[in-house]
């Protein structure tokens, strides 16, 4: 056990995570020159076209270091993990299963908002932090000044920040000689109980679920009879190994390492993110595993073909089992049948299992309006839970609602400051603090209600800070609010899939300008459309979509008025009858059009 060390990599989002884990891969030799390509451990097509890191990845390497003439052989098991702030969930569960943690700093950009998030998570665990600063070779490389915020952050000395370029291979081997040095062995006692974390699964169509663990106590052998503690369920182990490039295969697993199992599961929901595996017969305590995940975002999906839904469900499962963050659980709506109301980290986030679906299971998916979870106290003084505008109890019975709050820390150039502040107090944030972390770099801290930050904060914050401010959040609670429920009827009929939970001194301007953009959507038809914004009953926009009409005055040329009047009255009536039994189809863009308002 002493010759194992398990580290991750943590960092902001594109400071260079990925391309360090390749060189870190191509020194020791764990892969080969044929199979070697950029971002190697990002498996997913997704990944490599955006350029993220959307799972994290673990691998294990074999190391000979080198110290006063003597080779030693140790085991390396590297977690490559993401950057961005809807995948913390993952970076979290990496962080649990390690002893140490490589925190890489890009040289030119510095320190950013979600490299101080991810530290203290690992700072958490007591994790032993190397910090490694990144991309020394770019001509705006600010080498001393980033020295300084890594300093000023962690408190270690100089001497301790190593320098590398991942890009150019530079500092590798002085990485992996402080990742032996400075990082502890596992603890933990081969002779005890059997007692494993799963930190990971994948579904294979062919051999089932393949579960990923790291041994904390006693150990694993292969023909095992193992007992998976909160579900119960017991397995044989019919092959177990390490995760190399490829899986390989094992007699053993001791206390200390990392490896998979795989048992025959054959359905998805019987594996849980921070279970305990344990043997059958010498059965040892649950582990503390991770806290449960808490979504940020709220949204429906539904199947475009209402007989899909029994596909999606079992799509979902399979999804669920990869993606541990996402939740769902099923729900009707009267526009569009049967589907699953889901719990996204976020925006990003809700995109990425949207492709997932339509790429890896070839599920076509609509999704409504994402909106997040409230808290309606109705007058009998009881709680509910609101994730959905359906769910929301009527005005009647209604005391008050509350809704979330998060604490926002944007790290930015001074320069940004005046349009940031103005940003956040559009979306009724309130400032909280500033500090100069040097003379050109400022950290804000905001109050802001979490529904005015899941639609397109992110895209405007980088767009007024030109792309230098990073933003990190963390929720607060709950706090009484000022909502209501913006219903849209199209001619009179509630589309509850369109409906939105908004502040009351939006309402207004949102309900005009989805008013106005669903005009310009829906497809014209032979009875005219009447789009309206409804708070309650009280309308407060409305447009209307002229219907298509054949000219039934084109035999008319001249004559009087009358006979042309009565022909006119006579196409009303028959539109007006047409209206009646005329039902409006709402293509997929007008879904979507409500998450592109701006």
């Amino acid at each position: 056990m002493k010759n194992i060390r398990n580290f991750c990599i943590i960092a902001h989002i594109d400071h260079g995570k990925s391309t360090l884990a390749d060189r870190l891969l191509q020194f020791t030799g764990s892969v080969d020159e044929r199979d070697m390509q950029d971002q190697l451990l990002d498996n997913m097509d997704l990944e490599r076209e955006r350029g993220i890191t959307i799972k994290s990845h673990a691998i294990q390497m074999n190391y000979s270091y080198q110290k006063e003439g003597e080779e030693e052989a140790y085991i390396l098991n590297l977690i490559d993990t993401p950057g961005h702030v809807d995948f913390s969930y993952e970076v979290s569960r990496s962080i649990a299963a390690c002893e140490g943690a490589l925190l890489v700093v890009d040289a030119a950009q510095g320190v950013e908002a979600q490299t101080i998030s991810n530290l203290y998570l690992a700072i958490e665990h007591d994790l032993e932090i190397i910090p490694v600063l990144n991309k020394i070779d770019l001509p705006g490389a600010m080498v001393e000044e980033v020295s300084d915020q890594i300093i000023d952050l962690i408190g270690c000395d100089r001497e301790d920040i190593l320098l590398a370029s991942a890009k150019e291979g530079l500092g590798v081997a002085e990485i992996l000689e402080a990742v032996v040095e400075r990082i502890p062995p596992p603890k933990g006692d081969p002779e005890a109980p059997l007692q494993a974390m799963i930190f990971d699964s994948v579904y294979n169509p062919f051999r089932g679920v393949e579960v990923y663990f790291r041994v904390f106590n006693g150990k694993l052998n292969k023909g095992d009879e193992v007992k998976f503690v909160n579900t119960k369920r017991t397995y044989d182990a019919d092959e177990i190994g390490v995760l190399k490039l490829k899986q390989q295969p094992t007699q053993t697993i001791e206390a200390g390492n990392v490896g998979y199992i795989i048992s025959g599961i054959k359905t998805a929901s019987e594996v849980k993110v921070g279970d305990t595996i344990t043997h059958v017969k010498n059965a040892a305590e649950a582990l503390s595993g991770f806290e449960n995940v808490k979504p940020m975002v709220f949204a429906g999906i539904y199947p475009v073909e209402t007989s899909d839904f029994e596909e999606l469900r079992a799509s979902m499962e399979k999804l669920q089992l990869n993606d541990a963050a996402l939740i769902w659980e099923p729900e009707t709506s009267a526009a569009l049948g049967f589907g699953f109301r889901c719990g996204f980290l976020g925006m990003l986030h809700m995109e990425i299992v949207q492709e997932r679906l339509e790429r890896e299971f070839d599920m076509t998916v609509i999704t409504t309006v994402p909106s997040v979870g409230f808290h309606a106290y109705l007058s009998d003084g009881s709680m509910q839970s609101v994730s959905a505008p359906s769910e929301m109890p009527e005005p009647n019975y209604l005391d008050r609602i509350e809704e979330p709050f998060i604490r926002a820390q944007i790290i930015t150039k001074s320069q940004f400051i005046g349009g940031i502040i103005e940003l956040c107090m559009d979306k009724r944030g309130v400032i909280k603090n500033q500090v100069f972390l040097t003379q050109d770099r400022v950290e804000l801290t905001f109050e802001l209600p979490l529904a005015e930050i899941v639609f397109d904060f992110f895209d405007k914050l980088k767009t007024i800070s030109r792309g230098y401010a990073s933003l990190d959040y963390h929720p607060i609670g709950y706090r009484p609010s000022n909502m209501v429920k913006l219903d849209i009827m199209l001619n009179g009929d509630k589309v509850d899939a369109l409906s939105a939970i908004v502040h009351r001194d939006k309402a207004y301007e949102w309900g005009k300008r989805l008013c106005e953009k669903l005009r310009e959507l829906l497809p014209r038809q032979m009875f005219e459309i009447a789009i309206q914004a409804a708070i309650g009953t009280k309308v407060i926009a409305r447009e209307t979509v002229k219907a298509m009409r054949k000219n039934v005055l084109a035999k008319c040329y001249g004559g009087d008025i009358s006979r042309k009047r009565k022909l006119l009255e006579k196409q009303k009536k028959g539109k007006k009858r047409m209206r009646q039994v005329g039902n409006v189809e709402i293509p997929q863009e007008a879904f979507m059009a409500v998450l592109k308002l701006d």
